[in-house]
């Protein structure tokens, strides 16, 4: 009898302990919410000048409809922008190739076949469209088929309207001045109610505004609805082709040769006094789409000409002047060239070379912009200086201080004469390269808008224990619990065998 019993009592142990072990296992826990994956997704910007790659992550459960988006990593494509490869068959495709592998080795693995792969291109896309629309069809192909080639979910190689551009720049700024939501202190994220800010955009070849306004919009092309974390939001946004920086100089240049006629020297009033260079008045001037109604009836394109600059302040400005148009207005109000603009309102925010053009005025003049005034002595103070004075401030090459006066001066006329920004609007605007560390720019404001598509993961529910170890537990003390019953069957089949032959 004492041997049955210390035979089964360690049964017994490991069976109730096994049985223990299960009930705590399996019975109702306090679950834990666990937050899904995050999700990627990929925009290449191709811009007039270059291709930059940026890659965005979200968590998968989205906040009303639109991913909580971080900038996960970036990539600057050597070369220059997908249009500069017309004619060279092949070009633009391989030179997006870099930093398409560079993706494949930032998104995780797993994610790659639900990333979606989108590319933008701006207004040096525009512009090829305009002068050559077949070499412009063949590039967006050609990049198309080499997006496809990669492991991703491509969606779509086209060229953005400037309306698209602008307003996509807007929904960037205030995503990053979080006007749409923020992190409350509740762990929840909330709308925080405030006024949303204007976007003022300066890029190679074409220039953005695009604000939030109660005014109705007279020119509907110049309306864009957008709806972003659960909420509506109507805009002004407006884009003026040929009006960029690069391509504004070109015209700049082109004024100036055909108003002195076509001559061997041009004397430039907004380039620093004595200061000389020489072009051709093919490649570097005439050749581009911007300069149809410069461009003379006959012209050698392969003349070189001398331009001497005068550093004249008043005569840079009046030539300026003279490239916008505000006589003409079919609408009840207007910026220039007879385009429809409701007043502006609100803060702005400036950037791309409206960023960098500011900060040059303010280093070389040690003047603080905060009036027309301030603008006015700090840009005259700039083009009075030479060319050594101004490399030796800023330790910039004679390639970008040759050019600060006359862009000072385009972006003191398209700010004041032609947007419509005086004494008390101008202080508003706030000229930013970054905002917490994050480039500013139309690419995020895309992706923004884009993770509307896909479709969101919710939380998933597990227990205190994650499920691999949970599982595996549970296996082990279902094994106790086999081998518990299976050596007290043992011991009772003994027992009964025992008994049978006595």
């Amino acid at each position: 009898m004492s041997l049955r019993c210390s035979q089964t009592i360690p049964a017994v142990v490991l069976l109730i302990l096994a049985l223990v072990g299960i009930l705590l296992l399996v019975l109702p826990a306090k679950e834990v919410k666990t937050p899904p994956e995050n999700m990627y997704g990929i925009i290449l910007d191709a811009g007039s000048s270059h291709t930059s790659m940026y890659i965005y992550k979200w968590p998968a459960d989205k906040q009303n409809g639109t991913g909580i988006v971080t900038e996960h990593s970036k990539c600057h494509a050597k070369g220059g922008g997908i249009s500069s490869y017309a004619g060279v068959r092949g070009g633009a495709a391989e030179s997006l190739k870099a930093c398409l592998e560079q993706a494949v080795k930032d998104i995780p693995k797993s994610r790659h076949h639900q990333t979606p792969l989108y590319l933008g291109a701006t207004a040096g896309m525009r512009l090829l469209k305009k002068d050559n629309a077949t070499e412009s069809d063949r590039i967006l192909k050609e990049v198309g088929s080499k997006l496809q080639s990669y492991p991703f979910k491509f969606k779509e190689a086209v060229i953005l309207s400037g309306q698209q551009e602008g307003a996509y720049g807007w929904v960037t700024v205030n995503y990053l001045h979080e006007n749409f939501a923020k992190y409350g202190f509740i762990g929840r994220w909330l709308n925080p109610g405030t006024e949303t800010t204007g976007a003022l955009d300066l890029g190679g070849a074409s220039t953005q505004i695009t604000f939030e306004t109660p005014e109705k919009v007279e020119d509907s092309d110049n309306m864009m609805e957008l709806r972003l974390y659960g909420q509506n939001y109507r805009l002004y946004t407006q884009s003026f082709l040929c009006y960029g920086q690069d391509q504004f100089l070109i015209k700049l240049m082109a004024h100036l040769i055909t108003t002195q006629g076509v001559k061997p020297r041009v004397y430039h009033p907004c380039y620093p006094k004595r200061f000389n260079t020489s072009i051709k008045l093919g490649k570097d001037v005439f050749d581009s789409p911007c300069m149809e109604n410069y461009r003379p009836p006959r012209f050698d394109p392969q003349m070189s000409v001398t331009v001497i600059g005068t550093g004249d302040y008043q005569n840079c400005l009046a030539n300026i002047e003279k490239m916008f148009s505000f006589d003409s207005c079919s609408f009840s109000k207007c910026s220039f060239d007879g385009v429809s603009q409701p007043s502006v309102r609100g803060s702005f925010m400036a950037f791309s070379a409206f960023f960098f053009t500011h900060r040059y005025i303010s280093s070389l003049s040690n003047i603080t912009i905060s009036s027309p005034r301030h603008m006015e002595a700090a840009i005259r103070h700039v083009c009075n200086m030479t060319i050594s004075e101004m490399t030796k401030k800023t330790n910039q090459s004679e390639k970008y201080m040759k050019n600060v006066c006359a862009v000072s001066n385009f972006i003191q006329v398209l700010l004041m004469r032609g947007y419509g920004f005086n004494e008390f609007s101008l202080p508003s605007i706030s000229f930013q390269e970054k905002v917490g560390g994050t480039s500013v720019g139309w690419a995020l404001g895309y992706m923004l808008s884009l993770s509307n598509m896909v479709p969101a993961e919710s939380f998933g529910l597990m227990k205190a224990l994650p499920s691999g170890p949970w599982a595996g537990i549970l296996f082990l003390f279902i094994t106790l619990l086999l081998i518990a019953v299976g050596y007290l069957l043992i011991i009772y089949r003994n027992t009964r065998t025992g008994g049978g032959m006595v």
